[in-house]
């Protein structure tokens, strides 16, 4: 239904193209990929009405400064520390944690050649796949064969998140499932059910649309789906913010633990976008490499040959828990969420900033609400879709928040995995924290393919480049930040009694 809308939306916005209208506006020189020359002279024609906001400099914005400055405090109350007591994953390189992270670690890439669907014909013809997938022990076989890859997703990273957790079928029904939460969210929703009952309702008529295509399209079904199967009835929903979902949702559940709505929440964030429509729409956006030849090396975060992202898909599922509540049941603690926070550059529907202002606001922010000074984070798992301009502004941003990056590390997950939209925040969330317990850092592949000095001359903070470093992080952030300006940057660090 929202799919819909934005369908119908993007007329009135974009204007019809092909007949000269302001459909240039997206495509005028936007972080993705520069126009050609035809092109950019539409863009630069003068635009009337709607289209005039989008020529005007920045409004300006008055910061505003507290009188004195206050020391940073860590939460102490147990009731409202949040700890992670498990994880769970759907992701290229399959659905076990160690297994993902040892091969991060050794740079592997999991992109490779589009093949569920004929791409021939598309521009780009790869992607960062799933392949043998299995739901085995975690969905039946009736429900496997009708659901969307992308709630397939959820539901196998949730349910192994909270085997992780020691949360398994027994436990939770000896527990008051009222007190527990789910909240994953997904950019997209179930694309494929989506673009299957539209094609039936063209192909067939109406009366062929198969009762499952709304609910397995819209994009609430997977805190719902997980939900059922678990029978966890505390807050529930999902939110959606392009490729910012997964942390928008831990901000808000963490939220829910601390006004002691909950005491557990299962969060994070789930995608499945690889299909003809969803490869399709990115290509017109002109958001994606097109290194069809060697699609291995097309993520290249901070590389000046970068051009473009790649698509990615799976589920990131973290177990978020008040202290007090993980203790009492004798949970094991792997790792403790400090804060996060959001922001929305109110500027362009993909463009970054050029300021830097709504990242850098976020990450302080982030920062503020975590009790946690800039100069005790040394590791940045970074957003670094390998797109133009978004690349440079988070560095930028990064560097503004944190005047001395010496000791700094920061990496690219997209680099191996590709761009998981709305559920590369939860993936990211998961390599960050076990880059917290493991102390080894994973590489970010593709830096200086070709020369040595190949990386943007801005990129001055050590980028782990090709090869896995050992490095003991104090405090992490992990930065997501999607379509519409949406900004959302967490913090986690080692878990301290």
């Amino acid at each position: 239904m929202a799919l819909m809308a934005a369908s119908s939306c993007s007329k009135l916005v974009f204007g019809k193209r092909e007949e000269g209208g302001n459909g240039a506006f997206l495509l005028q020189y936007n972080g993705l990929r520069p126009l050609e020359s035809n092109q950019m002279a539409l863009a630069l024609k003068k635009p009337s009405g709607f289209f005039a906001a989008k020529n005007r400099k920045f409004r300006a914005v008055r910061a505003m400064s507290s009188p004195t400055v206050v020391a940073p405090k860590r939460e102490k109350d147990p009731k409202k520390r949040i700890v992670i007591t498990g994880m769970g994953l759907a992701s290229v390189f399959g659905n076990e944690i160690d297994t993902f992270y040892d091969r991060l670690l050794e740079g592997e890439s999991g992109i490779g050649p589009i093949d569920r669907f004929d791409a021939s014909s598309f521009s780009v013809r790869f992607g960062g796949q799933i392949r043998n997938f299995s739901s085995k022990g975690y969905i039946d076989g009736k429900n496997d064969r009708r659901l969307d890859d992308c709630w397939r997703y959820c539901l196998v990273a949730g349910k192994r998140a909270l085997e992780d957790a020691n949360l398994g079928p027994e436990v939770l029904g000896n527990m008051d499932r009222s007190r527990i939460g789910v909240l994953v969210g997904s950019g997209m929703g179930g694309l494929t059910a989506f673009s299957n009952g539209v094609e039936s309702l063209i192909q067939k008529g109406f009366k062929k649309i198969t009762p499952f295509f709304i609910p397995y399209s819209i994009t609430n079904m997977g805190s719902a789906l997980l939900a059922i199967d678990t029978g966890l009835m505390g807050p529930n929903y999902s939110i959606s913010t392009a490729c910012a979902t997964a942390n928008y949702c831990f901000c808000a559940a963490a939220n829910h633990i601390r006004r002691d709505e909950a005491d557990i929440m299962v969060v994070g964030g789930t995608e499945a976008a690889i299909l003809p429509t969803g490869v399709g729409g990115f290509i017109a956006c002109r958001a994606l490499s097109q290194r069809n030849n060697e699609p291995e090396k097309a993520s290249r975060p901070w590389d000046k040959n970068r051009d473009g992202f790649v698509m990615g898909e799976g589920s990131g599922v973290l177990v978020m828990e008040s202290l007090e509540h993980a203790e009492k049941r004798g949970a094991n603690i792997i790792a403790e969420y400090l804060g996060g926070a959001i922001t929305c550059d109110a500027h362009h529907m993909t463009d970054p900033r050029s300021d830097g202002l709504g990242v850098s606001s976020c990450i302080t922010k982030s920062l503020e609400d975590a009790g946690v000074s800039p100069e005790e984070v040394n590791y940045v798992n970074a957003h670094a879709t390998s797109t133009l301009a978004g690349d440079l502004a988070e560095v930028n941003a990064i560097k503004k928040v944190f005047k001395d990056t010496t000791e700094m590390k920061m990496n690219g997950t997209k680099s191996m995995i590709g761009h998981c939209l709305g559920a590369s925040g939860g993936l990211e969330a998961i390599a960050t924290i076990k880059a917290i317990t493991t102390g080894w850092l994973h590489p970010t592949i593709n830096q200086f393919v070709w020369h040595l000095d190949n990386i943007e001359p801005e990129v001055t903070i050590d980028t782990v480049p090709n090869v896995k470093k050992k490095h003991e992080v104090h405090v992490a952030i992990s930065n997501s930040f999607g379509f519409g300006g949406h900004n959302s940057v967490v913090v986690f660090a080692p878990f301290m009694p």
